[in-house]
């Protein structure tokens, strides 16, 4: 479980950029609403001791667990449709003692470790590009999918699945099957927005449906596209340097006259523009580039192939979700909820991305021998 390793690999700069946005996130969490910022806080230190110490536990010991890992997140993903809390059409929550749980996000990283051994025992097997091998994972990936689209969280759907066809990419799909893929999803997500579109569809939730027509008809549906109207208006209102933390003027801030609900979650990204420009915005988002650049720099230099798989896939999350995060609030993609890695509110984001990052660490400390 515990190895001696050499202090000299563990790659600092990833766990203090990592910490560093956490910090930031409770300062502009703050600024958005002081309310949670004790919980916030107390999921900050908790996620830095979950990461220095997975930091230190052999990711070979975690990976034994890869099938229980994945028969408890279905599980999880089971029991929150059953008992979970609904809020505003969605039931994603557990809440005990006021303490609330989201499953699908804790989903993230159980199952990057999960696929990164399925897909390495494949690569060993030189198996990944047969028949078996893509039906083998489409079963495993769509299972845990239909759970959370049943939710629904569409956007943490889109999430996982884009790291882990970036998994299955680089574990070694053919190109050819790379380009039947395409030419057969294009025109079907063509045939899908048509169908959308169609009253009488079953497929996707009516406010579903609204936030996709909004981002194509966006005069026609002024209601649903308010939200990012006013999150691209406070970004806009930080100019080069912003107004810092809490504003210059309050009675201008979208802060302080709530015309962004729910701005400590997934439109947070609107408080980091007002609160410290253009000039802090990109040295936030360059902050998350060198995280997602370090994830794969260590995994180009693991040890073996379930390493590369895992750092390599929590580099992609990160990056996957903080485009999504930031596009939304931009209104460069069609509003829907999901948070900044490490700064947005919400302990269970927090503590998976966490757990991701210190098993990322470890593996910077067993490079691969040449």
């Amino acid at each position: 479980m515990f190895r001696k390793y050499s202090l000299k690999n563990y790659s600092f700069i990833l766990l203090l950029s990592v910490i560093a946005l956490m910090i930031l996130g409770v300062f502009v969490i703050e600024s958005v609403n002081d309310a949670f910022v004790t919980k916030q806080t107390v999921g900050v230190v908790l996620s830095i001791v979950i990461m220095l110490v997975l930091s230190f536990v052999d990711y070979h010991f975690i990976s034994k667990f890869y099938i229980p890992l994945y028969i408890f997140i279905c599980a999880l993903l089971i029991l929150v449709l059953i008992a979970g809390s609904t809020v505003n059409n969605a039931t994603r929550w557990f809440t005990i003692a006021g303490i609330t749980f989201q499953p699908s996000e804790l989903s993230k990283t159980i199952l990057i470790i999960f696929f990164a051994n399925f897909l390495s025992k494949r690569m060993e097997a030189e198996t990944i590009n047969t028949v078996r091998g893509i039906v083998s994972f489409v079963i495993f990936w769509a299972i845990p999918i239909f759970l959370i689209f049943k939710e629904p969280d569409l956007s943490t759907l889109i999430c996982i699945t884009m790291v882990l066809l970036t998994m299955f990419f680089i574990s070694g799909l053919s190109y050819k099957i790379i380009l039947v893929a395409l030419l057969i999803l294009i025109p079907a997500f063509s045939v899908f927005i048509w169908y959308v579109q169609q009253p009488d569809q079953t497929l996707l939730y009516e406010h579903q449906v609204k936030r996709i027509l909004s981002f194509i008809y966006p005069s026609e549906y002024e209601d649903e596209t308010m939200q990012q109207e006013n999150s691209v208006m406070a970004i806009g209102s930080g100019q080069l340097m912003g107004k810092g933390i809490g504003g210059n003027d309050e009675q201008s801030s979208t802060t302080a006259t709530n015309l962004i609900s729910e701005q400590q979650t997934d439109f947070i990204f609107s408080a980091v523009g007002e609160a410290f420009g253009f000039f802090g915005s990109v040295i936030i988002i360059g902050i998350i580039l060198l995280i997602v650049l370090q994830c794969i720099r260590i995994g180009r230099r693991a040890r073996d192939d379930t390493g590369m798989l895992i750092a390599t896939a929590m580099g992609s999350l990160i990056g996957y979700q903080s485009f999504i995060n930031i596009g939304v609030a931009t209104r460069l993609l069609p509003n829907t909820g999901i948070p900044l890695p490490f700064i947005s509110y919400g302990l269970t984001s927090l503590i998976s991305s966490a757990i991701g990052i210190g098993i990322v660490l470890n593996i910077s400390m067993q490079r691969r021998k040449y």
